[in-house]
Order: C-alpha cells, then structure tokens, then sequence
C-alpha cells in the first residue's frame, strides 16, 4: 500500500478534530441541531487553516441520518459514502481550474435536480476568488434563491477579490491562525500514533515555522521524520531539514552587531552558507528574534507572551541590555524589509551581506534612526575616551573653503617605493590568490601612494571600503604580498571621494607603472 501523507492520513473527519476553530464549529453545529442551516456560506482564512475540511464534515453532517449534537456519526450509510467520496450529494469544484461561465452553467443546470440520497446536495467551490467576472454573475441568482436542498460552501484564502454581490448572499466565517500550542498538542497526539519520538523543543520549532497553519505543520514534520526515519526527531535534526538557524547564532551576530563589527558579522554569514542554511528563514527568524527582544525591553513577565522557556528569557533580558530600543528598531525594519527582497532575490547572499554592513555602518543611511544610531555610537565613543580615527578606515572632512584650494591635481612623489612598484605590477595577479569576498571587492580598486611611501587602496564606495579596510583583510593582502614577492609594505584602503574623479584626488599608480614597462620595451 502507497504511503500517505500526514496531513491527508489524520485529516480531521468530525467537528471533534478541528482544532483551532471553536467559534465556527459551535456555530455550525448549533445550525445543524436547530434546523437553521443556511443555504450559502463563505469560509475565509490563510491555507491549511481547515477551511476544506470544514466543508466536507458540515456536507456530512447535514445528510447524516442521525446526526449527534450537530457531528456526524461517520457509521451511517451516507456519511460513509462522502468519506469515501462516492457521494453524489457531495461536488467539489476547483475554482482555479474551473473558473469560466460555462463552468458555472453547468451547476446551474445541475442544482434542479434532486439529489437521490440524503437532505442536501453541497457544492463546495474552493480558491473561489480565481472565478472570472462573467463566473461570479452567472452565479450570483443561483446563489441568491437556491432550491431549498442546496448549499453552497465557498472558500478563499482571499476575500478581498471577491464582488460585494457575492459577499451580501453568504455567512462568512473567517477561519483563524491557530496558536503554537494547538498545532504542538496535535502533532504530540499524532508522534504518538506513529510511534515516533521527537522532542519537546523540536515540536515546538516545527510549531512556530508552520505560522499558523496546521497542514504545513503536518508536512514539516513529515519531511523532519523521513530525513530522519527511525530516530528520535531532535531540535539539531529539524533547524538541519529546514534550513534554520539556532538561537545562539542570532545571539551571536547581535553581539557583533553591537560592537559593530563588520569582519565578524560576514565570517558567521559565511559559516552559515556553508552549512547550507536558507537565507530567506534565517532573515525571518532573525526578525522574529528582534521582535522578542523588543518586548523583553517594553515589559516584564513576558515569558507567557513570547512562548520561550525561562533560560531563553533570562538570556533574552541580558542581550535586551546591549542595545537601545531605537537601534533595535531600526534593525527590525531593515530585516523586514529584507525578508520582502530575498523572496524575489537572484543574489540572496549579496543582499543579506550588504545589509549586515548597513546595520554596523549607520552613515551608509541618511534616515532619521540611522541618524540617531550615529549619534549613539558617537556619545559610546567620547565616553570611553575614543577620539581617533580607527584602525578600519580614515574618513576625512574638509571644510568647503578648504575643499577649493585642494581641487588642484595631486603631483607624484618624488621617488615611488621600489617595492610598491613590485606589488602594482604584480597586484591583479596576487588578487587571484585571496578569499572569494575579497577578491570580489578589490575588482573595483584603483592604486595610489601615500606621502608616507605606502599603498594606498581606494575604493568606490563605503561599503566597499568597509571590507576591504578590515584589518584581517589588510593583514591577508599584506601577508600573501610579503609571500609571493618578498616584499613587506605598509597598506592603507581608502574610499574615493563623493563627486570627485579618482584622478583628480590621487595618483593612478598602475598607469604610470604599465607606461614605464611600455617605454622600456620600446628601447
């Protein structure tokens, strides 16, 4: 016998099962043993919210031959029929598929004949926003003065799209997300059934990632038990399936957000694809993770509302301490933002990359937070005393009555280094033989000379100058220089500056290195 699916295997088959749906499943049943069913209705809500299945226990329970308290009793000869799907009394149309006039004729002309066993023939049409405009009117009369033994059950996952005509002719019940608990005590219900063993924390996890919807639950955990078939479903084997990211990560990057570390946040990124971990839920999670962080910050005895146990909310209050709510907001913004962009993205890892840089270079932004996260890094470093430049990278500001006086074009030194001769001829080969990263960036880069007699490296851009500025990755050129050519040279990187050429800020030292080759071979 093929297998089946979880979601299909313990598809809920009485109003006992539905889980999450109270307020509906009272009123349906309510109808049923009052005798007060109505002959359209309309059930909204986000996928695998039970909406489908709704449908087919209500077209149970009204052909039910003895029906208790509004449930069928799923023995009778016609709710075996509809289980089963040999019921004539049952149709269920997809919209998607079948969304045309002709399409709606055709149950137009059905619904005048009686049906041949039981009280009612149900149409359930589902997704059935995607009928075409010419569909929904000739469905309109039909639906507004049906034979008294027809129901209509339409569903949607979006109400919005369909015609207000439609809507004033049906009950609307608007299916809701369901908790992280309902959808954990289900699935612990169901490991149980299938003998399988999993942990507390790893139905939990599996909980929060289906967002509400119990059939993506059921297909998660499915796919958890498959990878892993015959072991106990851990929380390491679910984050491995599903391509998350742990909590202590996200800690960690917080961190080396906080300490603004630019070299540390792209090493763990790095780490993090190479594990092979999904971009796009680990931006979700990340942000979800901000989110707790915010109401730790906001209020106390929270551990109810952020559904974490007491050691993650004690380390929640200690990483809430490292950052300032305005900071904290400005990354939750940045993130959602990033969680829209990386499901369109060709180039997910370049995008999350650059967004790290953003959240530890604020002046690469010129909105109002990112201007209030300046100024908050700016008091932390005249509180410790910090008044130099850094070791990443020298910004300098030139006043605009300075700015005019130096416009003149730089001269070359007098004498340019041996050694930094060497290393601009050889420099795009030696680039070649760096990381990936780095290689990438210094594409990009143009050289000079200090007045100090060192290489200067600049870069288009902040972002660019960022990276490449780090010291690890001014310590790796200058080893593999020192390597390679037995030369030792002193490096500084640099960013061009805004709205001025290159040339007219810097001496192009390739160009004049390669015209004196040229020359030389001309003799």
């Amino acid at each position: 016998m093929s297998y089946t699916a979880l979601y299909r295997k313990f598809r809920p088959s009485s109003f006992e099962d539905v889980k999450g749906q109270d307020h509906i499943v009272t009123t349906l049943q309510n109808q049923i043993k009052a005798e007060r069913i109505g002959h359209a209705y309309l059930f909204c809500g986000t996928r695998g919210t039970g909406k489908t299945s709704v449908a087919k226990i209500f077209a149970k329970a009204v052909n039910c031959e003895n029906h208790v308290g509004g449930s069928p009793c799923g023995e009778c000869k016609m709710c075996r029929a509809i289980s089963s799907g040999t019921s004539m009394n049952v149709i269920e149309i997809d919209a998607a598929s079948n969304n045309g006039v002709d399409n709606i004729r055709e149950i137009r002309e059905e619904v005048d004949y009686r049906p041949t066993q039981g009280k009612y023939k149900v149409y359930i049409i589902d997704e059935v926003h995607m009928l075409s405009i010419g569909a929904f009117n000739a469905l309109l009369k039909t639906l507004e003065e049906p034979p008294e033994y027809v129901i209509f059950i339409l569903a949607t996952t979006e109400a919005h799209k369909i015609p207000v005509t439609i809507l004033s002719r049906c009950q609307r019940y608007d299916f809701k997300r369901i908790t992280i608990d309902t959808i954990a005590d289900r699935m612990r219900e169901l490991l149980d059934k299938e003998r399988v063993e999993a942990e507390e924390k790893a139905i939990r996890y599996i909980a929060k990632a289906a967002d509400g919807s119990m059939r993506d639950a059921l297909s998660l955990l499915d796919q958890c038990i498959a990878f892993y078939l015959g072991q106990k479903l851990t929380y390491d084997h679910v984050l491995e399936v599903l391509g998350a990211v742990d909590t202590e990560v996200f800690s960690k990057l917080l961190r080396q957000l906080a300490s603004c570390s630019v070299n540390g946040v792209l090493e763990t990124l790095e780490e993090l694809v190479m594990q092979g971990r999904e971009l796009s839920q680990m931006a979700a999670d990340f942000t979800w993770y901000l989110r707790n962080l915010l109401f730790v910050q906001s209020s106390d005895n929270m551990e109810d509302v952020l559904d974490v146990s007491s050691e993650n909310l004690k380390q929640l209050e200690e990483e809430a301490k490292l950052i300032e709510t305005d900071t904290l907001l400005r990354y939750i913004r940045i993130f959602s933002e990033l969680s829209g962009q990386l499901k369109y993205a060709t180039q997910k890892r370049v995008l999350m990359e650059v967004t790290f840089i953003k959240l530890c270079r604020p002046q690469m932004e010129q909105t109002q937070d990112a201007l209030l996260d300046r100024i908050r890094l700016l008091e932390k470093k005249i509180e410790e005393g910090d008044f130099g430049g850094g070791a990443q990278q020298k910004v300098v500001y030139v006043s605009k009555e300075v700015h005019e006086e130096v416009k003149e074009k730089p001269e070359l030194p007098k004498a340019v280094p041996e050694d930094v001769r060497a290393v601009v001829k050889d420099f795009r080969r030696l680039t070649n033989e760096v990381s990936i990263m780095l290689k990438n960036y210094l594409k990009s880069a143009r050289l000079s000379v200090g007045t100090n007699g060192q290489l200067l490296i600049v870069m288009p851009d902040t972002v660019s100058a960022g990276v490449v500025g780090t010291q690890e990755h001014r310590q790796e050129l200058e080893s593999m220089i020192s390597e390679r050519l037995g030369k030792k040279i002193e490096i500084e990187v640099r960013q061009a500056e805004n709205g001025r050429r290159f040339e007219d800020c810097y001496i192009d030292l390739e160009k004049i290195i390669c015209t004196d080759i040229i020359v030389e071979e001309e003799e």
